[in-house]
């Protein structure tokens, strides 16, 4: 492992109250000399934050007035000693900061995911742990950031330890067998395929739990659509709480989708105010945004139909769009009229559409009646946007792996156990048991990283941001 000190900003570029940098190495105690004085780094004590005035190495020019602590090896992130600074987050000091200690020799600037890397090293975390740190980053909701608190908490290792004890004892005993299979008689293998067959049903599991980085990074997507001046944009500023999306009574006035984002209890979402949809377009342009706003609702994930509540007409509306089948309705301006939403959840939205996957017409099971000016309905339709678009896990403990390097090193092992079984039932040489099982048991161990190459470990750590 590289034995120089290194050094890297936590927060990201820009300006903030409080900004933080992090040193790691065996140059930490010179940083703080350097810095602060002989005075401070003969003062120092683990994890106690200290105030001092950071002076330029080389000049004594005054860098900023800040808090630093200081982690002593091994009780730190990285299992070095770490130095932890929080200046005041203008840009300026932090870059002033990152030259001064830079200019200090045996210390550089920190590649992406370094400090993971050299967590991993000197054992602090496995290999599934340091993976699941991007995840904990990166979660885009809730349910996300709670899988990988799981797995950086060690739950996949916990599984994947199991699993490899169970093989390592297996294979220990096949070894044996085969520096012996000239002594003794054949090996008696009686309850050995209920063994694996368990081993690979747990595999299975596992594997069958993995999600693609690329669909969970994507945002769920919600749609409003409906007849035009139907309370879409007013309904798109209320629910933001602010006025994003240009509002006018007159018809027709938002002629692209606009997208925007939403926060909900579950997490972040994507939600699109969509052109009117009428029965007859008035022009080419009135036509054209029609067709984008059923081009965008084909890729929704919650269709969402806003009906004017002030419209005697609503139910001939609804008619002219049975081809778009909306997830739920909601019936606006509430506050102009009144409101009896029960009526348009027993509405057909098929008579027109054969629905071969059903066999039998559709019909809205919610709705809801809001009002964009008062704030009437706008918490109870949040809640009905997150409910279906974060759906709960039935159990809390539930885990999925979202690496393609764990998927793939189960996939082998899962693959390399299905040879044991296959072998098991054709009578086998000993020996092609114990290579199999050794194929299986790398797999796994490759899985945590307790086999792993250079290779392998810089593709991780290479997408990680500077500093983590």
């Amino acid at each position: 492992m590289d034995s120089q000190t290194i050094v890297a900003p936590m927060t990201p570029a820009g300006v903030s109250a409080v900004a933080a940098l992090r040193v790691s190495g065996s140059q930490v105690r010179l940083v703080v000399e350097r810095l602060f004085g002989t005075k401070a780094v003969k003062g120092l004590v683990p994890r106690m934050a200290n105030l001092g005035t950071a002076r330029d190495p080389e000049s004594g020019k005054v860098l900023d007035s800040l808090l630093y602590i200081y982690f002593e090896s091994p009780n730190s992130y990285t299992g070095e000693d770490v130095l932890e600074l929080y200046p005041h987050g203008n840009p300026l000091i932090v870059r002033d900061l990152l030259q001064a200690i830079r200019s200090i020799e045996g210390v550089r600037l920190a590649e992406p995911g370094e400090y993971t890397r050299r967590a991993f090293l000197n054992g602090k975390m496995d290999l599934t742990q340091a993976e699941s740190v991007a995840d904990v980053i990166h979660s885009a909701n809730r349910a996300e950031l709670e899988n990988a608190h799981r797995l950086l908490s060690g739950a996949l290792s916990k599984k994947i330890a199991t699993l490899t004890a169970q093989v390592k004892d297996i294979s220990a005993r096949l070894e044996l067998d085969v520096d012996f299979a000239e002594e003794e008689a054949d090996p008696d293998y009686d309850g050995w395929q209920e063994k694996f067959e368990n081993i690979r049903t747990t595999i299975l599991q596992i594997l069958n739990s993995f999600r693609g980085k690329a669909n969970l990074s994507r945002l769920p997507l919600a749609v409003l659509y409906g007849a035009p001046n139907a309370g879409k944009s007013s309904l798109v500023n209320a629910l933001l709480g602010e006025d994003r999306v240009l509002v006018s009574n007159v018809p027709g006035t938002t002629r692209d989708f606009v997208e925007v984002r939403l926060f909900l209890d579950g997490g972040e979402v994507r939600l699109v105010d969509t052109a009117g949809i009428a029965e007859h377009a008035t022009d080419e342009l009135d036509a054209l945004s029609m067709k984008k706003s059923r081009e965008i609702l084909e890729e929704a994930d919650l269709k969402i139909l806003v009906l004017d509540g002030t419209d005697e007409r609503t139910d001939g509306a609804l008619q002219t769009r049975d081809e778009i089948i909306p997830d739920f309705i909601v019936v606006s301006k509430s506050d102009l009229t009144s409101c009896h939403p029960e009526l348009y959840e027993t509405k057909n939205f098929s008579s027109q559409v054969e629905l071969s996957s059903l066999g039998k017409a559709k019909r809205v099971e919610g709705s809801l009646c809001i009002s964009s000016k008062t704030g009437a309905g706008l918490a109870e339709l949040k809640s009905v946007m997150n409910a279906a678009l974060f759906k709960k896990s039935d159990n809390a403990e539930d885990l999925w792996i979202t690496s393609e390097r764990e998927k793939a090193c189960l996939e082998d092992a899962y693959a390399g156990v299905n040879r044991v079984l296959d072998l098991l039932r054709r009578n086998p040489a000993v020996e092609l048991l114990a290579f199999e099982m050794q194929l299986v048991r790398r797999a796994l161990q490759s899985i945590t990283g307790e086999i792993s190459s250079e290779d392998i470990l810089q593709s991780i750590f290479a997408g990680f941001c500077i500093g983590k």
